[in-house]
């Protein structure tokens, strides 16, 4: 038995009186039971029956047989994945067991799966080949309706689908009963879930019992809410993939832009080029270089204004936390950018300039024209709204957490054609960070004022996180009509914003790869970072046993290894210091 005590991740052994078990949920591999412990008596889950008590021990009794719990199967990937990802099998196993106590399953919840439907939509023959074999990779674009997939998913028996939102899980569950579907929520339905329904969740859902599972899907694998941020921090597209891989059935990852780590996984799948381009809106690019004076400009263009301008529902989008200071060259205009990396770099002094990012450090000379006067672009000014209103010349709403009546998948009415309430319902043009494209129902405009912010942001992962963001702004605006996501760069042709104006995204990840194996980044290497009072301590066990630390930078380590195995086997190799340390494998945010 493992006791669900954080500090004791040990194995005790236990004997279970025949008097438990009656009604209760039989003593097999993943039940959990209340065990004495010292002093008190503690949850905890069957992981092996029959050891056998060792010699000359007497063992003490289970006290009672408490709920069904995750299948042996489970059991199992929680150990993989406490190797995986360095942390402890009780995080796991609390993800997979239900929120209250089951004892039978509900025999009602068994039904037939719906018959094979032939799906009517022009992307038909991409489902077929993507329910084939191993993990597939099914790049769809960005307005494309993932019902028909899902159906045909489920028609094979019980599937586990995962969707990066509880909300949107909840409208998938509901969409599919509507159409004939036995399905139910995770967690809330975890019986169901376990007497063999199809189970519908976010992240946790990775963990969902189904004992007949036939097949798993992603949606929107390249979504950041997948890894816990806590440590351990594991990601559910990777815990699936395991999952399904043990099973011997099909995982389709689905995105409109994969992530390199589920190209590395499998085959991509997509559908015509024709196909692709009609479901990504019409992309307007203003390159501020042009602009007369783009050094002592405004955030607001006179392009950009005249397209807000031009009626319908508009939403402009500030990231003002976590962007890089922008320097410009006071000759030519081009931004200083790192010749290694790409991002932008600081000038902590008068001598040099530095990269955030990778660390490279030049003199403070343009690379363009070899001018050495730079200028600080002073981006996102606090009185951003003031200035739209003024250039609009009617009224504008900043959207934060408190603000009400916004529609779409996380609020209730909802701007302009959604119709809100008080100043929402007044309001056609709204701002706010990237959380404002999640609240949003749906736009007719959708634009970035300072895109090179968050592409040149001091993370390695900057430009997919500035192509998630405008994946969700075309997925608001629909594919290709009369809506319209404008972009303003000072930069030539990033990646990002080349693969959302093609409405290619497969150019950015051609790209991004080359970059990212230049620099042995994720997923051509596996990471770490160490941080805490033991982080140094552990640091020189994993030097011991072979692995490529780096650090310290800012109290923390970095530990790098050729694959996720070798990096699992270094951490396990080292253990635990006594001080306290966290461990980030694979963090999102270096």
């Amino acid at each position: 038995m493992l006791p669900d005590v954080p500090a004791l991740d040990r194995v005790l052994d236990y004997v279970l009186p025949d008097a438990l078990v009656v009604d209760a949920a039989a003593p097999v591999v993943g039940t959990i039971v209340r065990v004495p412990l010292q002093s008190r008596r503690e949850r905890g889950w069957v992981v092996a029956t029959d050891r056998g008590s060792p010699p000359g021990v007497r063992l003490r009794a289970v006290t009672r047989v408490s709920s069904r719990g995750p299948g042996p199967e489970l059991v199992e990937l929680a150990g993989w994945a406490a190797w995986r990802w360095a942390g402890r099998r009780t995080t796991f196993l609390r993800a997979a067991s239900p929120l209250r106590s089951v004892g039978r399953l509900p025999a009602s919840a068994l039904r037939p799966p719906p018959p094979v439907v032939e799906p009517d939509v022009a992307w038909a023959e991409s489902i077929a080949d993507a329910l084939v074999g191993g993990p597939r990779v099914l790049r769809l674009p960005p307005d494309a309706d993932p019902l028909p997939l899902l159906l045909a998913a489920t028609a094979r028996g019980q599937a586990l689908i995962l969707t990066p939102a509880q909300h949107d899980a909840r409208q998938l569950v509901t969409r599919l009963r509507r159409a004939g579907v036995a399905a139910v929520h995770h967690p809330e339905r975890w019986a169901d879930a376990a007497a063999g329904v199809t189970v519908v969740g976010s992240r946790a859902a990775a963990w969902a019992p189904a004992p007949d599972l036939a097949v798993v899907v992603v949606l929107d694998e390249h979504d950041e809410r997948y890894q816990d941020e806590r440590a351990p921090t594991w990601h559910a597209r990777d815990v699936v993939v395991e999952r399904a891989r043990r099973a011997g059935v099909p995982c389709v990852l689905v995105s409109p832009i994969p992530t390199l780590e589920a190209l590395a996984a499998g085959p991509l799948v997509a559908p015509s080029r024709a196909v692709e381009r009609q479901g990504w809106p019409v992309v307007e690019v203003i390159d501020r270089r042009r602009d007369p004076d783009p050094l002592r400009s405004g955030l607001y263009s006179e392009r950009l204004g005249a397209a807000l301008r031009s009626g319908g529902v508009a939403a402009v989008i500030l990231n003002r936390k976590g962007r890089a200071k922008l320097l410009a060259c006071n000759a030519c205009r081009a931004l200083a950018t790192c010749d290694r990396c790409g991002a932008a770099l600081a000038a902590p002094d008068a001598e040099h300039l530095s990269c955030p990012r990778c660390g490279a450090t030049r003199p403070p000379v343009c690379a363009a024209c070899g001018a050495t006067r730079l200028k600080l672009l002073r981006l996102g000014v606090s009185r951003m709204r003031d200035e739209l209103e003024a250039l609009l010349r009617e009224p504008v709403v900043e959207v934060t957490a408190e603000t009400e009546g916004l529609g779409g998948p996380g609020g209730a009415g909802g701007p302009g054609r959604r119709g809100g309430t008080g100043e929402t319902a007044a309001a056609r043009v709204f701002v706010g960070t990237e959380a404002l494209l999640h609240r949003l129902g749906s736009a007719d405009v959708i634009a970035f004022p300072d895109l090179d912010g968050d592409l040149l942001a001091p993370r390695y992962r900057s430009a997919e996180r500035v192509l998630a963001q405008l994946t969700l702004a075309a997925r608001r605006l629909g594919g290709r009509g009369g809506s319209r996501l404008v972009l303003q760069t000072r930069q030539p042709d990033p990646d990002a914003v080349r693969a959302v104006l093609l409405a290619d995204p497969g150019r950015f990840s051609a790209a991004e790869d080359e970059r990212r194996r230049a620099l042995r980044l994720p997923p051509h290497t596996s990471m770490a970072v160490l941080s805490g009072p033991g982080a140094v301590e552990l640091a020189d066990r994993l030097r011991a046993v072979g692995a490529e630390v780096r650090g310290p930078a800012d109290d923390r380590f970095q530990v790098r290894a050729a694959n996720a195995a070798a990096l699992a086997d270094h951490l396990a190799a080292a253990g635990r210091p006594p001080d306290r340390v966290r461990i980030a494998v694979d963090p999102l945010d270096v």
